[in-house]
């Protein structure tokens, strides 16, 4: 029915993996339905209302989908949900009478979108597991590799590149747990009806021994999951708000670390590079080109995710009273395209990572250019240990520093270093010699290295939990 003739959307077949497709699928979504159909013929047949044979013949043709002939009927009566049950129906010669007994459309539609959700949660979780994996590797291999830190865009003091991977995993732990709460407080509508008030379950259990309730619980101890305690025609529409919430959260993260690869793979900076296949080809026009596209396609996709929670808080602001259809037509692309986008990032930068090329020798380059001006703080702390006045000091260090700024930009080198080890000022606290140990900035790392097999450790630990 559907090709490349006409428009597809790119998550159906460019971004996005075949397991969450899978989940996302219209197929799956049938499924799904005709199983929680199922699930309520099999409680209704426990207290008389369904025949063995007529639960039976349900089960038998439950995986029985059929688009086809679901869209045909949909064309001629235009509701989606009861053409599936029509051409269930049609299957099932035996039970077709009793599908759907006492139930509205969302009693079906959004216990089985709770179940997509949890589902699609579980493979984002493995995913972004996987990702914090390969993040304690590359911590554990470089927490002790000084690189030049950078603040507001401008050189500062050394850092290691395991530390600097370490702030971002210490985020994507925090992401982590974010999802696996919200995950885990996921509650499904239950079975309350066309209002919430379980009105036509009330009727239907006369003369039994259950409650609406306690009819729920059990139709939902069937599905695997909780029914929300009070519901109106539909869950809540702040839990879409809140899932979605969440992964844009990791979009936050992916965002972030993604940019920073951006700009150190920058020809200015040239520390770190993204893979490149040997027969991949940057730019149509530019033959030496070797474009991030990895990092650039994460931002681009993170951007989408940030901005698609402002549609679910719209959807829930704005289903007055019991229910209205102003979420039904977006919830169709915001929650796969979501979940599809974040997918297709956490995979992506998982190979980006694993593949990331660290140049040590541009670092170097770098710590050699830039260095000298952070060991500065050392000096002046030293200096000031030793006696000096710290004010009056830290002017004269600025003076010097600014002299081979200049010196830097308009030769390409500077001496900085020789500046401060001949200007008794400074030298009558801290020896020359001592100066040029102060001004090696291999050793300035604080516990840097520490704290960054501090994270690595905390990941293993946090995916061991769970």
């Amino acid at each position: 029915m559907f090709t490349h003739e006409t428009y597809l959307s790119p998550f159906a077949w460019r971004y996005g993996s075949p397991p969450m497709r899978r989940i996302w699928s219209e197929a799956h979504k049938r499924r799904l339905w005709r199983r929680i159909w199922v699930a309520l013929a099999q409680v209704q047949h426990a207290i008389g209302l369904v025949s063995a044979e007529q639960l039976a013949d349900l089960r038998a043709h439950q995986d029985a989908v059929d688009i086809e002939r679901a869209h045909a009927i949909e064309a001629e009566i235009h509701h989606d949900l009861m053409a599936e049950v029509k051409c269930y129906a049609e299957q099932c010669r035996v039970g077709g009478g009793i599908i759907h007994l006492g139930a509205t459309s969302a009693d079906i539609e959004d216990n089985a979108d709770v179940l997509r959700l949890r589902e699609s949660l579980a493979l984002i979780l493995e995913q972004l597991g996987e990702l914090l994996r390969v993040f304690a590797e590359r911590i554990q291999e470089t927490a002790d590799l000084p690189t030049l830190a950078f603040t507001h865009l401008q050189p500062a003091e050394p850092t290691t590149v395991g530390y600097r991977l370490a702030c971002y995993a210490h985020d994507l732990c925090a992401d982590y747990a974010a999802l696996r709460a919200v995950r885990a407080q996921l509650r499904g509508k239950g079975f309350k009806g066309a209002v919430g008030t379980a009105a036509a379950y009330a009727h239907l259990l006369e003369g039994t021994s259950l409650s609406p309730a306690e009819f729920e619980a059990q139709i939902m101890a069937h599905l695997g999951i909780e029914a929300l305690p009070v519901a109106t025609q539909t869950y809540s529409r702040r839990q879409d708000w809140l899932v979605v919430s969440a992964l844009a959260g990791v979009a936050l993260t992916l965002h972030k670390v993604a940019f920073d690869i951006r700009l150190l793979q920058s020809p200015p900076l040239g520390e770190w590079q993204e893979p490149f296949a040997a027969a991949q080809v940057g730019s149509s026009a530019m033959p030496f080109k070797r474009n991030p596209i990895n990092a650039e396609n994460i931002d681009s996709l993170a951007r989408f995710v940030a901005a698609l929670p402002a549609i679910a808080w719209q959807n829930a602001a704005n289903s007055l009273l019991e229910r209205t259809l102003d979420d039904s037509a977006n919830r169709r692309s915001l929650l796969p395209e979501a979940f599809l986008a974040t997918d297709e990032m956490l995979r992506r930068l998982t190979r980006l990572l694993r593949g990331l090329h660290i140049h040590q020798e541009a670092i170097q380059q770098n710590l050699a250019r830039y260095g000298a001006f952070a060991a500065t703080e050392r000096v002046l702390m030293e200096a000031v240990r030793q006696g000096g006045d710290r004010q009056a000091l830290h002017e004269l260090i600025r003076q010097h520093s600014l002299s081979a700024w200049q010196a830097l930009r308009e030769s390409g080198a500077h001496d900085l270093l020789e500046s401060l080890c001949a200007d008794p000022r400074l030298t009558q606290f801290v020896p020359p010699q001592r100066l040029r140990q102060l001004m090696r900035t291999d050793d300035y790392l604080g516990d840097a290295p520490q704290r960054a097999r501090a994270v690595a450790t905390y990941i293993a630990a946090l995916l061991d939990e769970h």
